[in-house]
């Protein structure tokens, strides 16, 4: 009889059995927010009290969930906090616009992230996979963090902009990093509702790295245009394309254009990344798991060439990333604010308080997972992820404004994940301490140092 081991338990912050104190918290927000909860917000239904910035309401009952992001979704709009952080970097993208701005960018997104074009990808991400990992081919270690930002920068390039976008992938993932440690932070200022006109440390030190992106963004529209101009013919019809279609009176601005480029290229890619380094990183810490999810690897690409039917066909790869979402959901927060006072059963929600749905608390939650700590990627395995109430589980948010890119980034992590393991196997070393820390998505701190090592497939 096999006996089953003890699950993997990543890092995490401990849960704080006492409150900060006001200089505390600021400073836990600003270094880790990830540190900030104590238990009990992990074992409670809500949380509702007053903050520093104001009145504070977390939210962890599937149904009170489902009540902000759907059903009464009209009465709360983006938190003014979140959109402090966010709006120096992205304007009106889709992250971060609001009301016929923001309906106006996810129309005219919408025909690129339809499942027949999404499946159109999956070829484009195969190839950039493929030519990815043959930088593995000798062996050695790796930090599978900064990886995982060029593999998913490389197949953004390529299918969202037909690998036409101005810049050096290298540099490039240097720069994020450089956005999200400076930008990407909650200024103390901004947490206090501090004016507008006081400046912010965090975004006078990402001037420099904001300007290198929206440079990028300046070259790549010119590139495009100049290839309108040049040989209509010829222009692909992608993503970029859609957008500067869809500019005009009656569509978007030039602005919005700009800003839907920097959303897509600053972020698109880096949720995915994130997701794919600690799936790797956990697989790496339960070879049991890694065992199951290679074989059946090995097995699919053996008897289907299709990428496009991998993701149905790999139930136990796709239940480990997943899992790794769940664990380490790289938004970890998603922040509302209503416009308007209201009930919610016995929870009185006032104008203006800070609603917190937080993926990483309610991923978490005591009363809704068993073993909510542990690597336990058969809780997603057929027959087992039925069970899961929607809106306990939310690595792609819920609502309106789900993720428009949810299915591919799907698609992209399966077809990812195939390649790697199937000819490479990954393992921590000595050197493999992540810590995982929220800046914007939740980042390995110290990154993920893997020994690769070229697999014997038999």
């Amino acid at each position: 009889m096999d006996i089953q081991p003890a699950p993997f338990v990543p890092p995490a912050p401990k849960p704080r059995t006492t409150p900060p104190s006001t200089l505390e918290m600021i400073r836990i927000v600003y270094r880790n927010p990830l540190e900030l909860w104590g238990e009990h917000t992990y074992n409670e239904p809500w949380i509702s009290a007053n903050g520093v910035g104001g009145h504070l309401i977390v939210a962890n009952d599937p149904g009170l969930i489902r009540h902000v992001l759907v059903d009464n979704a009209r009465n709360y709009k983006m938190a003014t906090v979140r959109q402090k952080i966010l709006r120096p970097i992205l304007r009106d993208g889709l992250l971060t616009a609001e009301g016929e701005v923001w309906k106006r960018s996810r129309k005219a997104m919408a025909p690129v992230f339809t499942p027949r074009h999404i499946f159109g990808f999956a070829q484009p991400m195969l190839r950039r996979t493929q030519e990815f990992v043959t930088r593995y081919e000798d062996g050695g270690t790796s930090d599978i963090a900064h990886d995982m930002t060029l593999l998913t920068y490389d197949i953004l390039a390529e299918t969202l902009f037909s690998g036409e976008i101005a810049g050096e992938p290298g540099s490039f993932a240097n720069e994020i990093d450089r956005l999200f440690e400076t930008m990407g932070r909650v200024d103390p200022l901004d947490l206090l509702r501090a004016p507008d006109w006081l400046p912010r440390l965090t975004r006078i030190r990402g001037r420099k790295t904001m300007a290198y992106f929206r440079k990028i963004v300046t070259d790549t529209v010119k590139m495009r245009e100049g290839k309108f101009k040049r040989d209509p013919d010829a222009v692909p019809q992608d993503f970029l394309t859609l957008l500067l279609k869809a500019e005009g009176p009656e569509g978007l601005t030039r602005a919005e254009v700009e800003d839907n480029i920097i959303t897509f290229i600053g972020a698109g890619h880096e949720t995915t990344a994130r997701a794919l380094g600690w799936t790797l990183y956990c697989l790496a810490e339960s070879p049991w798991e890694r065992n199951r999810v290679e074989q059946e690897i090995d097995r699919v690409l053996a008897r289907e060439p299709d990428p496009t039917k991998w993701l149905d066909a790999m139930p136990f790869t796709r239940a480990a990333f997943d899992e790794a979402l769940r664990l380490y959901p790289p938004a970890p927060s998603i922040n509302r604010e209503p416009i308007e006072p209201e009930m919610w059963k016995d929870l009185y929600i006032p104008k203006h308080a800070a609603v917190l749905v937080m993926p990483w608390v309610v991923h978490r939650h005591r009363k809704l997972w068993d073993r909510p700590n542990a690597f336990l990627p058969e809780r997603f395995h057929p027959g087992n992820r039925e069970k899961i109430d929607r809106f306990q589980y939310l690595p792609f948010g819920a609502g309106p404004r789900v993720c428009i890119g949810a299915s591919f980034a799907m698609q992209e992590a399966i077809i990812a994940l195939a390649i790697m393991l199937s000819r490479f196997r990954f393992d921590t070393t000595a050197e493999t301490k992540p810590w995982p820390v929220q800046k914007l998505t939740t980042q390995p701190q110290g990154g993920l140092p893997m020994q690769v090592t070229p697999r014997q497939v038999r």
